[in-house]
């Protein structure tokens, strides 16, 4: 088997070594090859193999024990990105449809990846999309990655290369980001170094000097939005007598006042201007008003709405696709309800810590949640205290070897299905080889599972995943299925797309469903949720006990945690601990050396990697790790999320995992 980039594609649209490198993923010898059924102790990775008709038998008769004794709110479905793409094999939609037909359950809400920008954007912008296809780069003068590192995490397959394009045409990149990524050294023109959870403020600083200098656009100022002038006064300091200078906020973020001044001035005189945010900006204490103060920096220089520029807000999927059908259940409003960052707090205080229910089964379709969950010693312990657990993957994942049942699944090679992308495209992902071994598709292990529970026909329609994708391209816009399928490509009719465009042209004719119709820059709504209704600089401080902060960036040939155990992606780049020289000389650690790494939740051992490539005062160490546990109970392999907490950033309770403050010592043993 070999994996190529698609004729059919645009010359933008390029392949990852992910996507390349896939059959050693899909013919890995760690491959599950029969369902599982724990023989020892949770985590001991004590199992037996057994047959189909088993395993689905013992997790159908568990699910309505539990059901039955407990309530079917007892039961926590856990949803992961091992398959979020699909139409049809997406683990996210089946449970849902699986759960809604078997009659209730305990939802969790939200996501890890961009709970603060989902919550948030709502009071700003109402309900519209706010995107840009990439396509419309072409028309920038000034790119901002602001927290993003477009070659390591992909925001699609075009991303890159518009970038690029534009970089080589003489347009500026600025990459705003506390490491000098391969994104700042392949794509930047420029690089400023920032401390990780201090975006707002960088931002308030800039806008402090545009007005300042008079570089705001009023017009579009006063035809976009509402209620600017009140955050003008907290950036001048009329309401406080602080105002956002960039004296005051380098002292925060650690930017020099004069490339402060100099990237404000650049912003400021330069149009239109695309702002990308990095997801990152909003995973910290106060993402919520990075989302909210950058929204309002492309309102003040009026790039919002125009070929070139952007909302000031998330990018991604936040534009329609083209129109096609999902297996996706409309499901009445969840009587019960728990954050999807606080799920094992949920788990482990129930009813007596305030959560709506007590958990007594946990059910894990394609997600490692023992790896990527924050407070991993907290997820072990939810682990251990459910009644019963299920888990569909591809391996024995942390988060499989706590489970009671592991039913293997097929990856996206050796299915059929349709896939959703960030841009205004469809793909057609043919079945490239048959399952191996005996695995088997999730949409099949949910059917099988619904037989034995009595609401088969519920959750199938009757039909089986080819009808269901036939089902799916006959309502699509898709007129020339065939060639659809052939080319395994289908464009949308614009390719260049800028969310708001509409209500740019005409603010009175098109207006925003806000309650003033207009981008709420001031909210009352979002007062209501006990924060300030314009945008302010929210920020966790340092402590002298954990000086540093911690960020966790994406690995390039990892997604999240998946590929972690293939020896070929082992081999591309070492997990270590990336430290400023500054900072490895003043704790005595060298290039190469062991080290312990503490926060306030838990300590782990790491190799530090002692480079330039990272400002002072903050360390790196790469997500995705699988945890290693030494009997002592210390952390040998590296594994991020031992240190990170379950406390969420408020109001959206989203993510707050590049805001951990650690110290970092040598480790003698």
């Amino acid at each position: 088997m070999k994996i190529t980039d698609n004729p059919h594609g645009t010359r933008y649209m390029r392949g990852c070594a992910k996507g390349y490198l896939m059959p050693r993923v899909v013919y890995a010898p760690d491959r599950l090859k029969r369902p599982l059924l724990r023989t020892g102790p949770r985590g001991t990775g004590s199992f037996r193999e057994a047959s189909w008709e088993e395993a689905l038998d013992l997790v159908a008769a568990r699910l309505h024990e539990i059901g039955e004794r407990y309530g079917k709110q007892a039961i926590l479905p856990l949803r992961g990105s091992g398959a979020c793409r699909g139409m049809l094999h997406n683990t996210g939609f089946l449970s849902e449809r699986f759960f809604h037909c078997y009659g209730g359950y305990t939802e969790v809400a939200g996501n890890y990846s961009a709970q603060a920008a989902a919550f948030t954007q709502p009071f700003l912008f109402g309900s519209l999309p706010t995107g840009i296809d990439s396509g419309t780069l072409q028309f920038s003068n000034l790119i901002v990655l602001w927290g993003t590192n477009i070659v390591d995490t992909r925001y699609g397959c075009e991303m890159e290369a518009r970038i690029r394009e534009q970089k080589d045409q003489g347009v500026p990149v600025v990459v705003i980001d506390p490491r000098f990524t391969q994104t700042a050294k392949r794509l930047g023109t420029q690089w400023i170094p920032i401390k990780p959870g201090t975006d707002s403020v960088l931002m308030a600083a800039v806008l402090y000097v545009l007005l300042d200098r008079g570089w705001v656009d009023r017009i579009s100022i006063n035809a976009l939005s509402s209620g600017f002038e009140k955050l003008e006064d907290y950036i001048m300091g009329r309401d406080s007598g602080e105002a956002k200078t960039p004296q005051w906020a380098s002292a925060i973020c650690g930017v020099p006042p004069a490339d402060i001044e100099n990237f404000a001035r650049l912003y400021g005189q330069t149009s239109p201007t695309a702002i990308i945010p990095g997801l990152s900006i909003q995973r910290t204490v106060g993402g919520e008003e990075a989302i909210r103060m950058g929204v309002a920096l492309q309102v003040a220089t009026g790039n919002v709405g125009i070929p070139g520029g952007s909302s000031g807000g998330n990018c991604m999927y936040t534009l329609p696709f083209p129109r096609c059908g999902n297996i996706k259940v409309k499901k009445p409003q969840p009587s019960a309800s728990t954050p999807m960052y606080r799920w094992p707090d949920a788990v482990l205080e129930g009813e007596k810590g305030g959560y709506p229910t007590d958990i007594k089964c946990i059910y894990n379709a394609g997600g490692n949640h023992l790896c990527q969950g924050s407070d991993i010693g907290k997820n072990i312990k939810a682990f251990n205290m459910a009644d019963f657990s299920v888990c569909h993957d591809y391996f024995l994942t942390p988060t499989a070897r706590y489970c009671d049942v592991v039913l293997p699944a097929t990856t996206f090679l050796e299915r059929e299905d349709i896939v959703f992308t960030e841009s205004n495209y469809l793909l057609y992902s043919q079945q490239a080889i048959q399952p191996l071994y005996s695995a088997r598709n999730d949409y099949d292990i949910f059917r099988e599972l619904s037989d034995r529970l009595g609401f088969e026909a519920q959750f199938s329609a009757g039909m089986d995943a080819k009808q269901w994708l036939s089902h799916f391209l006959e309502v699509s816009e898709v007129e020339d299925i065939e060639s659809f399928k052939n080319s395994g490509i289908y464009f949308g009719h614009n390719q260049l797309r800028v969310g708001l465009a509409d209500f740019r042209d005409d603010p009175n004719e098109n207006r925003l469903d806000t309650p003033s119709g207009k981008i709420e820059i001031r909210s009352a709504r979002f007062a209501q949720t006990g924060f300030s209704s314009i945008p302010e600089c929210r920020y966790q401080r340092t402590r002298p006990s954990y000086p540093l902060r911690l960020v966790t960036p994406k690995f390039s040939y990892r997604i999240h945690s998946q590929n972690y155990n293939v020896a070929v992606f082992k081999k591309m780049e070492k997990d270590l601990l990336w430290m400023n020289p500054v900072d490895a000389e003043d704790r005595h650690i060298e290039d190469n050396q062991q080290v312990m790494v503490t926060s306030e939740i838990g300590c782990m051992l790491a190799t530090a990697f002692v480079t330039e490539d990272i400002m002072p005062g903050v360390a790196s160490i790469y997500e995705g790790v699988w945890p290693t546990v030494r009997d002592d109970g210390l952390e040998i392999a590296g594994s991020a999320n031992t240190l990170t907490s379950t406390e969420p950033t408020l109001p959206s309770q989203g993510a707050r995992t590049h805001s951990v403050l650690v110290e970092i010592r040598p480790y003698n043993q």
